[in-house]
């Protein structure tokens, strides 16, 4: 059984609940547009994290973090990369992947749009946990969390950090 805390988009930015929501989680991923090295070295310093780099993202990142991550979790195949749209609405990078792989799990930021959506077409979970910054149009701050046990993503629950003008409010 592995807990995963799932966030995204957040710009250089990391506070006292992110990374009180991190410690609870066995990993910890990263879907993108990190923003700054020390926002990956405060969340690795407490958990195993996976992340990818995102479009705001500079070299130093890059060459730390790849574009796309495919791994297995507990026998869950997951695809995690940064941009990749929704299902039906695919960009041409993300579906080649999932036509590829055929994960049962897909997920991205970008959009900074909290969604989990079922995809019919391909029979995956896609799940974007929208925007944990406080830089972008989003108005609260979100993150996902679940557990993976024996191939079933279970326990899915939004974590809500607030609107985002009020992020240095603890």
């Amino acid at each position: 059984m592995t807990r995963v805390f799932l966030i995204s988009d957040t710009h250089s930015y990391i506070d006292e609940r992110i990374l009180h929501y991190a410690a609870k989680a066995d990993q910890i991923w990263h879907a993108g547009d990190i923003g700054s090295i020390e926002v990956t070295d405060s969340l690795a310093s407490i958990k195993p994290l996976r992340a990818v780099y995102g479009n705001i993202d500079d070299h130093n990142l890059r060459v730390q973090f790849p574009k796309e991550l495919l791994f297995d979790c507990e026998g869950v195949s997951v695809l995690l990369t940064h941009i990749a749209g929704y299902p039906k609405k695919y960009n041409a990078f993300a579906q080649n992947l999932i036509q590829q792989h055929q994960p049962n799990l897909v997920i991205c930021g970008h959009s900074h749009i909290l969604k989990v959506l079922k995809d019919s077409h391909y029979g995956h979970l896609h799940m974007n946990p929208g925007a944990a910054g406080i830089h972008g149009f989003h108005q609260i701050r979100t993150a996902l969390e679940f557990t993976i046990d024996n191939d079933s993503i279970l326990d899915l629950k939004v974590i809500e950090f607030g609107a985002r003008g009020a992020a240095g409010l603890k």
